[in-house]
């Protein structure tokens, strides 16, 4: 399978020649959604102009409606990375978890799934549910796996990750930074709080 990092025309104009990157991202609420729209920022800034991104956002609500989650598994299958971000206080919703199995079971082209918690608690344990479940969907998917908060084993902070999936320079580039990118966002300051 190859990935979605092309050139959009046969003789691209400079500014065309970057290659294209499609997140999608999934979301529990505003402020999740707003967690998962800054980690997808500071990927797009980190990579800079090696490449276009597009994004899509869907509210978690939304995917309980037919038509719009299909359209969602749509954009799942072109998704380089798919982002779950939510608060890790609540079990995820059946439409959610109905929506990760059909675009398991499309043909996709996503190196990777991250997984983003906006509400760590002192009990984590709904949190630990939701990051296995999502470890078992890569898994089960070929992708690369990535969680906030992060439980790195034999991994220090800022210390890239090196993919086993990655099949090109560009991909495990990629993949190397999206790893920095998710831990460091633990870190950052956040409004509000």
């Amino acid at each position: 399978m190859q990935p979605n990092l092309r050139c959009s025309s046969p003789l691209p104009r400079a500014e065309e020649a970057a290659l294209k990157f499609n997140v999608v991202i999934a979301y529990e609420d505003f402020k999740s959604g707003k967690h998962a729209r800054r980690t997808c920022d500071l990927l797009a800034e980190t990579l800079g102009n090696s490449c276009r991104f597009s994004s899509q956002m869907w509210k978690f609500e939304i995917l309980s409606i037919p038509k719009l989650r299909e359209m969602a598994v749509h954009d799942a299958g072109l998704a380089d990375v798919i982002i779950v971000s939510c608060r890790g206080s609540n079990e995820l919703p059946t439409d959610v978890k109905t929506w990760i199995e059909l675009w398991l079971g499309e043909k996709r082209e996503a190196l990777a799934l991250v997984a983003l918690f906006d509400s760590p608690t002192e009990d984590s344990h709904q949190a630990d549910m939701i990051r296995d479940f999502l470890a078992q969907v890569a898994r089960r998917g070929q992708m690369e796996f990535f969680a906030q908060p992060y439980e790195w084993p034999g991994k220090g902070l800022g210390e890239p990750r090196h993919s086993t999936r990655a099949t090109s320079p560009w991909e495990e580039e990629t993949l190397s930074t999206l790893s920095i990118v998710v831990q460091q966002e633990v870190s950052a300051p956040r409004w509000g709080q």
